[in-house]
């Protein structure tokens, strides 16, 4: 039988992480902690409620795990994201593999999915969109990243055919193993926007590099720790948008859908964009969970 080596309890290791994070300015403190701590001891965060005083770790590998723990919330310190330290990160109810060469899936994200999502469900096998018997409506999802939304589509529409692109082969590696963990077909495949996609789609979704150039800077250190390519969207951080706004309704089909995430003050910007272009009608816009203006939609209009 192991002893326990270690005298520090569940309880004491989360209150001294807890006051660390608190006085390096670390958002979230508590939530933060007990994900770390729930993580290197392998189990769920209600596990450290029901089991505060137990020792963080026993036997051999005791000494250890608090180390590990102690570990973490150094690097929680320095501004790695607490979703590179785990590896992981939840959205739609799935779970996806993240690091250094993604960027990690927001909440505020799902309301593109939610949307996308509920397009799809309303329109699949529809006259304007397939021929009897239905056939898949086919969904591009540019800048794809980790796949989260190309994911979330293929997970929860059933009659869609799904394809992700990125620039990075990194991005699309991470993307492609979320997409057999979520045990869903996509095809993955390397583009710079729309250079290698061939063929016309029911609805391209993307949830593009938006932020200004300026204020990458000025944001958390956690979020500068993520790749920055997938964060730079230009000067006036509409340079994604401006490119695919003027192709995307080349690749659409006729009342094709373009649904597209946006910065917090970019609506206006986007929909003179869309505007503009004249290739496109019904624009809408959705607002996020804290009310800011977070998605924006459109349909082709052939001429």
């Amino acid at each position: 039988m192991w002893w326990c080596k270690i005298k520090m309890t569940i309880r004491e290791a989360l209150q001294k992480s807890i006051k660390e994070l608190k006085e390096n300015n670390i958002q979230e403190p508590v939530l933060k902690a007990r994900i770390l701590l729930a993580f290197v001891i392998g189990k769920d965060k209600e596990y450290l409620v029901t089991h505060e005083n137990e020792n963080v770790g026993c036997g051999a590998k005791g000494d250890q795990k608090e180390m590990d723990f102690e570990q973490s919330v150094n690097r929680l310190i320095q501004g790695e994201p607490l979703q590179h330290i785990t590896g992981v990160q939840e959205f739609m109810k799935l779970k996806f593999v993240v690091n250094k060469d993604v960027l990690i899936p927001r909440s505020d994200t799902e309301i593109l999915a939610e949307e996308v999502i509920k397009i799809l469900q309303k329109n699949v096998g529809v006259a304007q969109w397939a021929t009897r018997p239905a056939k898949p409506a086919q969904i591009l999802d540019l800048c794809t990243g980790s796949g989260a939304i190309a994911i979330s589509i293929a997970k929860y529409v059933e009659n869609a055919t799904v394809l992700g692109t990125d620039i990075s082969q990194n991005a699309l590696n991470i993307a492609e193993q979320n997409a057999i963990n979520n045990n869903v077909k996509i095809q993955f495949f390397q583009s710079d926007l729309f250079v290698n996609v061939k063929g016309k789609f029911d609805l391209i979704v993307s949830n593009p590099p938006y932020i200004e150039r300026e204020k990458i800077k000025k944001l958390d250190m956690e979020v500068q720790n993520e790749p920055r390519a997938a964060l730079d969207g230009g000067e006036d951080g509409l340079d994604f948008y401006r490119k695919t706004i003027a192709e995307a309704y080349k690749y659409l089909k006729p009342e094709g859908y373009l649904c597209l995430e946006i910065g917090y003050n970019q609506k206006e910007s986007v929909i003179q964009l869309i505007e503009e272009s004249n290739h496109y009608r019904n624009i809408y816009s959705k607002k996020d969970l804290a009310n800011n203006d977070r998605v924006v939609i459109c349909r082709f209009h052939q001429k």
